[in-house]
């Protein structure tokens, strides 16, 4: 499940509506907005976006959260490494190699660190 389809299926179950309710709502098939919800298909596009935080209602922070959280849910990520460090390029194959043995508390620590902005990050000194 990606973060989008997460925040998609509390979203639902806090107004009470089923899959194939949202998905008739919204103009798309209850398959494909399962197909969402799990990771099994790509970011849904801007247009598609607006009409989910429409039917849901959400404004201002909530709907940010949707439009971030949709950046955030590719189901299928390339880093490209080329011209960065030989560190750069370890980290992201070990990522690519091992991220699915790491627990939630892990992934979540590693997210917390990698959202910091850059000038507050640990180990960053500035002359």
């Amino acid at each position: 499940m990606t973060p989008l389809g997460e925040k998609l299926r509390d979203l639902r179950r806090a107004k009470g509506v089923s899959q194939k309710e949202m998905a008739a709502a919204i103009g798309v098939s209850a398959a494909y907005l399962s197909a969402l919800e799990h990771g099994r298909r790509g970011v849904p596009t801007w247009v598609l976006l607006q009409k989910i935080i429409g039917y849901f209602n959400v404004i201002w922070d909530d709907a940010e959260e949707v439009l971030r959280l949709a950046g955030q849910s590719h189901p299928r990520v390339v880093i490209d490494t080329s011209g960065l460090s030989p560190s750069a390029t370890e980290l992201a194959n070990l990522l690519a190699e091992r991220i699915g043995e790491l627990d939630v508390e892990t992934l979540d620590r590693m997210i917390a660190l990698l959202t910091i902005p850059a000038q507050q990050a640990p180990g960053r000194y500035d002359d």
